[in-house]
Parts: structure tokens; C-alpha cells; sequence
């Protein structure tokens, strides 16, 4: 595997390793999680024929607001590239700021709203045009012929759809499903910060999205009250819950509880300091 640290090294050894990659874009600190969506890039990239697998790093700072947690997250470049080196990537694209960002990135992308400013664009304001233009810039430099993204961060994953279907992007995106703990816990980057009793506790977000998915399985409908009732589980536990909402899978709108519709619960809620996300998607209704 190189390690390459700018865009003309990058596009070098594309064209080098046969073009057409599969791409898998992370912030480092890797986990069994962002492995196992370099592996599906590898059966992808092997099942067409060829082409490299690349990954990026690059802890991206239009997407933190002032309060968050930028300057303290996780760099642990050296780790994640003996990781990656044994999954089978063959790239590594590790850009510093100045790389990515040699000017102020005043041109930004704005992504729809309905999409976009909701569950986790409502409590982080800008996020989403920090990730479109991040992943719009890594596009242009790894020109990947697909990309692979966790559906742990399902909202991130709709809006880079809703992107490259819009901007007609020759990328495919595929879904990779979000790895956990054998207790259910998601696996995160953030979940370092966890304190034992915090981790302890921490699959109880995982069990509060099952016991609502289990609900509206078995009939239940009024959908605000099931909701209220999870995020006043959750706060009783101590925890800190930003939203628990169930949304339909393929573009986030508030459910008609139609029969056939394919609806998904989401939550953002804090434990201590940590701030988890997680979400599970349900059949089709019936």
C-alpha cells in the first residue's frame, strides 16, 4: 500500500494502479467498522475486473462547529494505515489542510434543506455543507467509479446520495452496514471518549431503537407518542437525547404509516461528554 499526501502523487498512482477506484472517505481513528467498508470497496473493486481501492484521511474542519470536538479528535495515522494495509487497500490518500485546502474554501455547496437541515442539521448547523464539499473535493481528486459509506451515519449517507444524484456525479455510493460490539453498541470513532461505567451503559441506545422498531412491527402507529416515550426512557437513564425519530428510509420525511412504507428510527443523544448517533432500519409496514 503507498501512502500518498497530495492530489497530483494521488492521481498518479490511480492512473498507475489501472484508474477506477473504489473509494472509502474516513476522518481516521479506525475501527472494524470503516475495515469492513474497505473490504466491501475490495469485493467491489475485484467482482469488476480490477482498479485500486483508496482511502482518505483527513479530519475535515468545515464540518465542526466551534464547539466541537475538532482539535481533540483522534489522529492515529501510523495505526490506521497498518489497518488498512491489511485489509486490502491499496491507496492511502492522507492530505494535511494545506493540501486539501490551500485557499479559504469560500465556494461551498449548500445541500437541501429538507434533507439536510434536519435530525443532525438541526443540531449541528452547517454540518452537511462541511461533508458535501469535503466529499465533492475528494471526488474530484480520487475520481472513484464508486464510494462506500457506513450507514451508521445514515443522514450523512442520503445527502451524498441526493449530491451526486443532483450534481450527475459518475460515482455509484453503496451503503456498508453499521458494525457493533457484541453488546450492540455502534461502533464509533467517539466511543474512545466513553468513560467503563459510560460504556457500560452506552448499548441502551441500540436497545431503545429495537424496542421502537419492535413496537411498530407489532402495530403501533402513533409514531410522536412512541418517540416521546424513548426519549423520556433514554433521559431517565441519564442520558442526554438530541432526537429519536422514525423517518422513512428513502428520503428522511415524517411517515404516513402507509402499508409498503420502509421507515428507519434515528438517534443523537449524549452520555456524559460523548455525543453517540446510531439508527435501524424497519421492514416494509404492513
Amino acid at each position: 500500500m503507498k501512502t500518498l499526501h497530495t492530489i497530483a502523487e494521488l492521481r498518479e498512482a490511480v492512473a498507475a494502479a489501472g484508474g477506477a477506484p473504489a473509494f472509502v472517505p474516513t476522518m481516521g481513528n479506525l475501527h472494524e467498522g470503516h475495515l469492513a467498508l474497505v473490504r466491501q470497496a475490495r469485493q467491489q473493486a475485484d467482482a469488476a475486473g480490477g482498479g485500486p481501492v483508496v482511502a482518505s484521511i483527513f479530519v475535515n474542519r468545515l464540518q465542526f462547529a466551534p464547539h466541537e470536538d475538532f482539535d481533540s479528535y483522534p489522529r492515529t495515522l501510523q495505526r490506521d494505515a497498518e489497518l488498512l494495509q491489511a485489509t486490502g487497500c491499496d491507496l492511502l490518500f492522507a492530505p494535511n489542510e494545506a493540501e486539501l485546502y490551500p485557499e479559504p474554501q469560500t465556494f461551498r455547496l449548500h445541500p437541501d434543506p429538507a434533507l439536510a437541515d434536519v435530525l443532525e442539521g438541526a443540531f449541528r448547523p452547517g454540518f452537511f455543507g462541511g461533508v458535501c464539499t469535503v466529499v465533492l473535493k475528494l471526488f474530484n481528486a480520487v475520481q472513484p467509479r464508486l464510494a462506500v459509506f457506513g450507514k451508521k451515519d445514515y443522514q450523512q449517507l442520503m445527502v451524498v446520495r441526493r449530491m451526486v444524484s443532483q450534481l450527475a456525479l459518475p460515482v455509484q455510493v453503496l451503503g456498508g452496514e453499521t458494525a457493533r460490539a457484541d453488546d450492540g453498541l455502534a461502533l464509533s470513532s467517539r466511543n474512545g471518549y466513553l468513560s467503563a461505567a459510560e460504556r457500560a451503559e452506552a448499548p441502551a441506545l441500540a436497545r431503545a431503537l429495537r424496542e421502537l422498531a419492535a413496537q411498530v412491527q407489532a402495530g403501533a402507529r402513533d409514531f410522536k407518542a412512541q418517540e416521546a416515550r424513548a426519549l423520556a426512557a433514554l433521559r431517565e437513564r441519564g442520558w442526554a437525547p438530541d432526537y429519536v425519530a422514525l423517518r422513512r428510509q428513502h428520503d428522511l420525511a415524517e411517515p404516513l404509516g402507509a402499508p409498503g412504507e420502509a421507515l428507519v428510527v434515528l438517534t443523537a443523544a449524549r452520555l456524559g461528554r460523548t455525543r453517540l448517533i446510531d439508527n435501524l432500519e424497519l421492514p416494509p409496514l404492513r
